[in-house]
């Protein structure tokens, strides 16, 4: 295998991601090399398989991340070498430390003593020259300390008695323990294993419900879950809480003294003193910080990967498919808002109705949306989960239709926001946000994928504590997300929206607006080699896009496939060998079953790509979602207060975390199956047992009105629970 290393990487720099990830060195040379000729990730682990290895896009991403992480470490490993160099203090000891160290808190402990810094009490002891006192209280051996002070008196620059001297050398003592490379080290490991989690109600705290638990909380902060660190940590930013994590004050003085103050001598209890100063002034606030940093870390890495898979469960949701749709955004004084959308998520029309409270015009509802059915020849009802959308969906239920239509709820977060947004205006600049919401609504049916990609992931309401994690990371993590699920789902050249587009491997914003400009001007794409002529869209990026895109009425069948356009040179060998053509071998069976594909591997297609493409032939263009089907609410259950424990409901999961599921039962408000109720044996993680958009059946727990909170259970028992025939476990 050709060596495809990029610049500035070495040997050693390649083991440790090959390390750290648990592939080959080969696979991360590959992997590296083909981001660096711009390659994606999507594309990479489609028709890229025989140079990585066949790493999958979990592996590949995970290399691109691990080496960028490496790569800032040896930033900061130069940039420590050579402000060292310039205050000329980097000795061969030094620098071979600063050149093996492993981690970034290993450098900055290296770095630490002569890191610049503000004036400190150390400082000034040391202009009073008493730094050479420090280094004979330091030595164990058996002298007075104070008659060695006795020589350090200068009334001139403030040293006027033993007592002024030793204090001066005990500061320069008390920053030099906390300073020194192996010290923090083990109190950093002592941090890490014994410290405390810790809140308590902040003095001028309000009267915030939601933390109330939480006004004397403690736990080993090595087992907080990422959901609890989370929400101290807002707590505290919100000042309604005070948080430490630190261990137990006497643990850490012990450990302190086993290092600095054996054996005890006469200088003992000065040494005692000087490392307690440092413990409380200097060390604890310092690893506390650190600590809660990488609590911090953890916490959102874990909570970035809930979102992530809660928002690839429902980008993936199964799609209707394209049908009539009559879209419904419910509501009681404002009315509902009717939209009625052709097969392609065009809009025919829009009117308001209102067959609810406080207006109640059944009459007239019924006529305007079953003439509006008939008219249109509505294939299926989609009414949004928000407020008045159980009783829209019963008013749907009932009416006397002429022929079958599905009638179903949709999941309507973030419709609000697409509806403002810039993407919204521009699709329908002569329409208001209520009429753009209801159009995302039935469009969501329709194709879920193709809707949600308008709208930040963020906003779509799949999270936990979203906007407290860290951005950048969290933003990476869903746009990886969204390319997997359009990637691995292919894009309709001919249809998609430019947002949709915008998310295929290899397409920026501006091609994806060129596509369409293309396609308005043209009539459509007649083939995929058509592309070639969309302004922007070079060789390289149909190389990255192609095997992404469908063109369904193309003559060439392979343009609406998952083949990649370089490798239809092999199909048409494939189809002449067989006596055949290309369009007969995709269609028939037998004569794809008489190709004998070792024929047909190369120095640049091996097997894992051959055996793709014969995966492509027999189901070309197959979308990887399941089938659609509808979820129904409980009749007689549609606010909270009809809820009475012992109920067994079925629901529609709408977030993951790492406590439990929250779960839709038609009542406007979801119910929470906390992680010990998911299932009758132990759940570690809660994606093991469901994922967001599942249908669950469950039963009432308990019910807080005033709180509105539903505790909900999936276990057998639950019911005999609930009636309090068993007790709970």
């Amino acid at each position: 295998m050709r060596d495809q290393r990029t610049p500035g990487m070495t040997n050693s720099l390649v083991e440790r991601v090959a390390k750290a990830v648990g592939v080959q060195p080969h696979a991360v040379i590959a992997t590296l090399g083909l981001f660096d000729e711009g390659a994606t990730v999507p594309f990479i682990a489609r028709y890229r398989k025989e140079r990585t290895g066949g790493l999958d896009e979990t592996q590949i991403i995970a290399i691109r991340d691990t080496h960028e992480q490496f790569q800032e470490l040896e930033k900061r490993r130069s940039a420590i070498l050579r402000s060292l160099a310039e205050q000329e203090v980097l000795t061969p000891e030094l620098e071979k430390a600063v050149g093996t160290a492993a981690s970034i808190s290993s450098l900055e402990d290296l770095y630490l003593p002569f890191r610049p810094k503000k004036r400190t009490r150390a400082t000034a002891a040391r202009e009073k020259g008493l730094e050479p006192l420090a280094d004979l209280i330091l030595l164990r051996d058996g002298a007075d300390p104070h008659a060695q002070a006795s020589g350090f008196l200068n009334p001139d620059a403030g040293v006027a008695s033993i007592e002024d001297a030793l204090s001066g050398a005990l500061d320069i003592i008390a920053e030099r323990i906390a300073e020194e490379t192996r010290t923090r080290s083990r109190m950093r490991d002592l941090f890490a294993k014994s410290g405390i989690l810790s809140s308590r109600r902040a003095g001028r705290a309000g009267d915030a419900e939601k933390y109330r638990d939480y006004y004397a909380w403690s736990e080993p902060a090595a087992h907080a879950p990422s959901h609890r660190i989370l929400a101290l940590l807002r707590g505290a930013t919100e000042k309604e809480l005070v948080v430490h994590a630190v261990p137990a004050e006497e643990q850490a003085i012990a450990l302190l003294v086993e290092m600095w103050v054996t054996p005890p001598n006469r200088k003992s209890e000065l040494v005692r003193a000087a490392l307690t100063d440092a413990y409380g002034r200097l060390i604890e606030p310092s690893l506390e910080n650190e600590l809660l940093s990488e609590l911090k870390k953890r916490a959102d890495l874990e909570a970035v990967r809930i979102f992530a898979s809660n928002l690839r469960e429902l980008l993936m949701a199964p799609p209707l498919g394209g049908r009539t749709v009559l879209g419904v955004d419910p509501g009681f004084r404002t009315g509902c808002k009717i939209v009625c959308l052709d097969a392609r998520g065009n809009l025919l029309h829009f009117e308001p109705v209102y067959p609810l409270e406080p207006h109640r015009k059944t009459e007239e509802a019924t006529k305007v949306i079953v003439g509006l059915i008939e008219k249109y020849r509505i294939e299926a009802i989609a009414v949004g989960n928000g407020t008045g959308g159980r009783e829209m969906l019963s008013f749907c239920s009932g009416l006397q239709l002429k022929r079958p239509v599905v009638i179903t709820m949709v999941n309507e977060s973030g419709a609000s926001v697409y509806s403002a947004s810039d993407v919204a205006r521009e699709e329908f600049p002569d329409q208001d946000v209520t009429v753009r919401g209801a159009v995302s609504i039935g469009r969501r049916l329709m194709d879920p994928l193709a809707e949600l990609v308008k709208i930040d992931p963020k906003s779509i309401g799949v999270g936990q504590y979203q906007h407290d994690v860290d951005q950048k990371l969290l933003k990476n993590a869903l746009g990886d997300v969204v390319a997997s699920c359009v990637n691995s789902v292919g894009v309709e050249l001919n249809t998609a929206s430019v947002q949709l587009l915008a998310a295929v491997a290899g397409l920026s914003a501006r091609v994806a607006r060129n596509i369409v400009t293309y396609r308005a001007a043209h009539g459509g794409f007649k083939s995929r080699a058509e592309l070639a002529a969309v302004s922007g869209l070079g060789d390289r990026t149909f190389e990255q896009c192609a095997g992404f895109l469908r063109v369904r009425d193309s003559e060439n069948p392979l343009d609406a496939s998952g083949v990649h356009p370089e490798s239809y040179a092999i199909v048409e060998a494939m189809a002449v060998a067989v006596g055949s053509t290309t369009r007969k071998l995709v269609e028939d069976p037998g004569l794809r079953k008489s190709v004998n594909l070792e024929d047909y591997v190369s120095t640049t297609t091996g097997m894992p790509t051959l055996v793709d493409i014969m995966a492509e032939l027999e189901k070309p263009g197959r979308d990887p979602r399941s089938q659609f089907v509808t979820t129904t609410f409980a009749d007689d259950v549609h606010e909270i207060g009809d809820l009475k424990p012992g109920m067994q409901l079925p629901g529609v999961v709408t977030n993951v975390t790492a406590f439990g599921a929250f779960v839709d039962i038609g009542v406007h408000q979801d119910g929470l199956v906390h992680i010990s109720e998911l299932a009758d044996r132990f759940v570690k993680d809660p994606a093991e047992v469901v994922r967001a958009a599942q249908p669950v059946t469950v039963t009432v727990l308990s019910v807080d009105v005033r709180r509105r909170r539903i505790g909900l259970s999936m276990r057998k028992d639950a019911r005999s629970r609930a009636a309090g025939e068993v007790p709970n476990r």
